[in-house]
């Protein structure tokens, strides 16, 4: 499943455009592809197509590619940004992010 099957590939280049030059901020992101008025499913859905290994997990290693996930013209984090989200959504404290956890964070 692509990303854009999920969501409009406008509002995700709008969002990327607008991320490009300062800090992301993932609930703000969240919120300007859309993903904050989807339901639990489809943000779990959204989840599946970022864990790019098929752990079940969001890896920090994945973490600083998130944007890509999105489309291939989204940056890489910064490390500050990858710390930065990990610990906004990482509320077990097991260093990765699951997909509870992310659903929690996209509608918190």
């Amino acid at each position: 499943m692509a990303m854009t099957d999920l969501l409009k590939a406008e509002e995700i280049k709008k969002a990327l455009d607008a991320f490009a030059a300062e800090t992301f901020d993932p609930k703000k992101f969240f919120e300007m592809v859309g993903m904050k008025a989807m339901t639990a499913e489809n943000v779990k859905k959204v989840f599946q197509v970022l864990d790019v290994d098929g752990s079940g997990y969001i890896e920090e290693e994945e973490l600083k590619f998130v944007l890509k996930g999105f489309s291939k013209d989204g940056r890489d984090l910064t490390d500050a940004e990858t710390t930065a989200f990990l610990k906004a959504a990482d509320k077990d404290g097991d260093g990765k992010i699951g997909i509870d956890e992310f659903e929690g964070l996209v509608h918190e």
